[in-house]
C-alpha cells in the first residue's frame, strides 16, 4: 500500500510543481482567446472552467487508463513508474502544450498545427493519419462498452453498437454546449465515484496491495520485456497522441489562457491516478500477475473490469457507479474522436461548421467507417491503435519542441524535447520487434531506433538553428 500512496502523491505534487514550471515557461496571456474571438455557437463557445475541466477528462480517457492500466499490470508494480513519470514529464507536457498551442493558433485542429510547425510535407500525411486513428479509437470505444453492456444487460450486442453509434452521431453533429456540454458534468461525477470506489475497495479490502518490485512479472518473462512493450501497452494512461486531438476541441472554448494549466495538464495527471488505481487493483484483486493475465486472456478485459467493480464494492448503488463509469468513458471519448475528427476535415477543406449540411458531409462518412472497423477483431485493432496512439504523441511533442525554439527563443524547448527524444525511440523498438510488427530481435530494435532517434534530433536542430543557437558555448 505505500508503494501506491507515494505514487499517488507524487502526481498530485508533479501537478503543482512541474505542472507550474511547464506554465511558466509557455508565458500564458490574458489576450482573448479563440472562443471569445471566433464564437459560432456550434464549435466556438465559452465554458465555465469546472465544465472544460471535466469534458476535457471525460474526452481523453477512455478505455485506455482502464483496460491499457490493466494491461500494463502484467509487469507488475513496476507499471506505477511509468504512469506516474509519464504522466508528469510526458503526458502532461503534451497535453498542454496541444492544448495551449491550439489556442494561440486560433482553435486549429492538431493536423494544422503540425503541418505549420514541422513542414508542409508531414501536413497531408496526419490529416489522413489523424483521421485514420479517431475513426479507429471511435470503433474500439463502441465495442468495448458495448461488450460491458452486453453482459450487464443482455440486450444483443450488434443492437448496442447501433443504439452507440446513434449516439457519436448527434454529438459529433449537434454544437458542444448541447449533449456534450450538458450531460458530461454528470458523466463526471459517476467517473470519479467509479475511480474512488475502487480504490476505497482495495484499502479496506483482505487483499494486500504488493509493494514495488521492479523485475519483470509478466507470465510470458523475457518474451515481454518491460522495454518497449509495457511503455506501448499502457496506452492514454502516462502519454496519448489522442488527447492532443481532444484539446483543440476544448481550447475553442477556454476563456482565459491562464486556465489551461488547470485544464489540460491538469485533467492528464487526473487521469494518470485513474491508471493507477486501475494498474493497482488488477495486481490486488487477482493476487498477482499471473492470476491477472489469466484473467485477461480468458474472459477478456471488460470481464476483468466487472470482477474488480463487482469484488471492491458488492452490489448496490457503489458497483451500479462503477460500471457507469467504465462505460461512460469510452463513450465519451469515442464520440469526441468523431468530432474532432470532423474538425480536422473541416479545417483540410476550408468548409464551416456552422451549416448542418456541412456537418452531414463529414459525420455520415465516418459513422459507417466506424461501423465496418467493428465486424473486425477487437484485440487485433487495440494494439495497433496503442502503438499510432504514442507515435502521434511523439510528434505532437517534437511539434511543441519546435514551437518553443520558434515562437520563444528560449531553452524551455526541452521540456517537450527530452521525452520527444524517449518516445522517439520506445515506438520505433515497439514496431521492429512487436508481434504485430517486424519481429525483428531487441538488439536490431534498439540499433534501428537509435539511429532513427539520432536523425529525428539532427532535424530538429537543422530547423531550429535559425531561431535559437542550441550549440552548448
Amino acid at each position: 500500500m505505500l508503494t501506491f500512496l507515494v505514487a499517488l502523491a507524487t502526481l498530485l505534487i508533479g501537478f503543482f510543481i512541474y505542472g507550474s514550471i511547464v506554465e511558466k515557461i509557455f508565458k500564458p496571456t490574458n489576450k482573448p482567446t479563440p472562443a471569445i474571438t471566433k464564437e459560432d455557437g456550434v464549435d466556438f463557445i465559452p465554458l465555465p472552467t469546472w465544465k472544460i475541466f471535466l469534458i476535457q477528462l471525460l474526452n481523453i480517457a477512455g478505455l485506455g487508463p482502464i483496460f491499457g492500466a490493466l494491461g500494463g499490470a502484467m509487469w507488475g508494480t513496476s507499471v506505477y513508474i511509468w504512469i506516474v513519470l509519464g504522466t508528469i514529464f510526458a503526458g502532461g507536457v503534451h497535453d498542454y502544450f496541444s492544448g495551449m498551442v491550439s489556442m494561440r493558433e486560433d482553435g486549429k485542429s492538431l493536423s494544422e498545427i503540425i503541418g505549420k510547425y514541422l513542414g508542409n510535407s508531414l501536413l497531408i500525411v496526419m490529416r489522413i493519419f489523424l483521421v485514420a486513428l479517431l475513426v479507429l479509437l471511435s470503433a474500439v470505444f463502441t465495442v468495448g462498452p458495448a461488450g460491458l453492456l452486453e453482459m450487464l444487460t443482455g440486450i444483443s450486442l450488434k443492437i448496442l453498437v447501433i443504439m452507440i453509434l446513434i449516439y457519436y452521431f448527434l454529438a459529433t453533429m449537434l454544437p458542444v454546449d448541447k449533449i456534450i456540454g450538458s450531460l458530461y458534468p454528470i458523466f463526471g461525477i459517476c467517473f470519479i465515484a467509479m475511480a474512488l470506489g475502487v480504490m476505497a475497495g482495495m484499502f479496506l479490502g483482505d487483499a494486500p496491495m504488493p509493494e514495488l518490485q521492479l523485475e519483470n512479472l509478466h507470465p510470458k518473462g523475457e518474451e515481454m520485456p518491460i522495454f518497449p512493450f509495457m511503455f506501448i501497452t499502457v496506452a492514454c494512461g502516462a502519454i496519448s497522441g489522442f488527447h492532443a486531438t481532444q484539446s483543440p476541441i476544448m481550447s475553442r472554448c477556454v476563456p482565459n489562457e491562464h486556465l489551461a494549466r488547470p485544464i489540460f495538464y491538469g485533467a492528464m495527471v487526473c487521469e494518470g491516478v485513474i491508471a493507477l488505481i486501475w494498474a493497482a487493483a488488477g495486481i490486488t484483486f487477482f493476487h498477482g500477475t499471473d492470476s491477472l493475465a489469466a484473467a485477461m486472456s480468458s474472459s477478456g478485459a471488460g470481464s476483468v473490469v466487472y470482477q474488480i467493480c463487482h469484488g471492491s464494492m458488492g452490489d448496490g448503488i457503489g458497483m451500479l457507479l462503477a460500471m457507469i463509469g467504465v462505460i461512460i468513458c469510452p463513450i465519451t471519448s469515442g464520440d469526441t474522436a468523431l468530432r474532432s475528427s470532423r474538425l480536422i476535415l473541416s479545417d483540410w477543406i476550408n468548409l464551416p461548421q456552422a451549416k448542418i449540411k456541412n456537418r452531414l458531409v463529414f459525420a455520415v462518412p465516418m459513422i459507417i467507417a466506424v461501423w465496418i472497423i467493428t465486424q473486425l477483431d477487437y484485440n487485433s485493432v487495440w494494439r495497433y491503435f496503442a502503438w499510432t496512439n504514442q507515435v502521434v504523441a511523439t510528434i505532437v511533442l517534437w511539434m511543441g519542441a519546435v514551437y518553443m525554439t520558434k515562437e520563444f527563443n528560449s531553452r524551455g524547448f526541452l521540456i517537450p524535447l527530452i521525452p520527444a527524444i524517449f518516445m522517439t525511440f520506445v515506438t520505433i523498438t515497439y514496431i521492429i520487434q512487436a508481434p504485430e510488427g517486424l519481429k525483428l530481435p531487441a538488439l536490431v530494435g534498439n540499433m534501428v531506433a537509435a539511429i532513427c532517434t539520432a536523425v529525428c534530433i539532427f532535424k530538429f536542430e537543422k530547423t531550429c538553428k535559425p531561431n535559437f543557437k542550441l550549440e552548448v558555448n
